[in-house]
């Protein structure tokens, strides 16, 4: 068995960027891991979400995660194969929260991402992210929750540095 082991670590910092970057709205970032090709097919239980074309994501993204959204997630036990020197895929357990405060709904839940990953210039990029919800729950609210800090809102919005 033959593991690269120094791609297998840049994916799973691609990919643990990818969330971090939605979940702070740090859209120009998340710009620089996707392809221009970049297709999504997300299955939830309440929602399908499929596009294809890096900047119509963006775009999407950027509409949903901002001051009306409140989000976290998080991905586990990344099952990586690099398949050749620019070609590669994973498997990752997702876990995650996002609040629409607009719309007053909370969905939490869990799935699993497969994702196919190429490297571009050098750099590897998403190319594919596909996921099918484990368990998903959806809850509506009246009250908006007590949030003591909310990155999204802030004013002005932080600098997107990829550091803390």
């Amino acid at each position: 068995m033959s593991l690269r082991l120094e791609d297998i670590e840049l994916i799973k910092r691609l990919k643990y960027k990818y969330w971090r970057c939605i979940d702070t709205g740090d859209i120009a970032s998340l710009r620089d891991s996707l392809t221009e090709d970049m297709r999504v097919d997300y299955r939830g239980g309440t929602y399908r979400w499929q596009m294809t074309g890096r900047e119509p994501i963006l775009a999407a993204i950027a509409a949903s995660f901002n001051s009306n959204g409140v989000g976290c997630h998080t991905g586990h036990h990344p099952e990586i194969d690099v398949l050749t020197d620019t070609t590669a895929t994973g498997i990752w357990y997702l876990t995650d929260i996002f609040i629409n405060l607009k719309e007053k709904v909370k969905t939490t839940g869990s799935a699993l991402y497969r994702d196919k990953y190429v490297k571009v210039g050098g750099l590897w990029r998403i190319a594919e992210s596909v996921y099918d919800r484990v368990y998903e729950q959806v809850e509506t609210f009246t009250e908006p929750p007590n949030l003591t800090a909310h990155w999204l809102a802030r004013v002005p919005p932080p600098a997107a540095t990829g550091t803390r």
